[in-house]
């Protein structure tokens, strides 16, 4: 799902808040020709072609800055980035182990970051299974 916001960014200060495993797409000031992100396994950044815009994706949890160039590689902005979990989202502890749900609205297995390994394969393995089922489109 991608999310598309037309505001440009302004102050060193803003933060970019991204939900993980989602994009955004978010203005960039003009001119900028490259983006270098602090932590790439936070968040990925891909600057769009056209219209002045850059997708984020989250990747993980926690915050990182990214710094926006120009084609001299002048630094034209920086800011922070934010990712977070989803609003529908379920943690059931028990003792070490996490187990993560979506609960949109039924509640069903999700692999997050900070699962028990165990029950993370077991998601990501029926997650597999699923999509190698044949769809009957030719």
């Amino acid at each position: 799902m991608i999310y598309w916001y037309s505001f440009p960014l302004r102050a060193k200060e803003e933060t970019l808040v991204v939900t993980i495993d989602q994009a955004r797409v978010v203005n960039v000031p003009a001119g900028t020709e490259a983006l270098v992100v602090g932590n790439a396994a936070i968040a990925d950044l891909t600057l769009l072609k056209q219209g002045g815009a850059m997708v984020i994706t989250g990747k993980g949890f926690g915050e990182t800055n990214f710094v926006a160039l120009d084609a001299a590689g002048t630094h034209v902005a920086e800011w922070m980035i934010r990712v977070v979990g989803g609003k529908n989202a379920l943690v059931v502890q028990r003792g070490l182990e996490r187990q993560s749900y979506s609960c949109a609205p039924q509640c069903l297995p999700t692999a997050k970051l900070g699962n028990d390994p165990k029950y993370f394969g077991e998601v990501v393995g029926q997650v597999k299974d699923h999509n190698a089922q044949p769809t009957g489109l030719q």
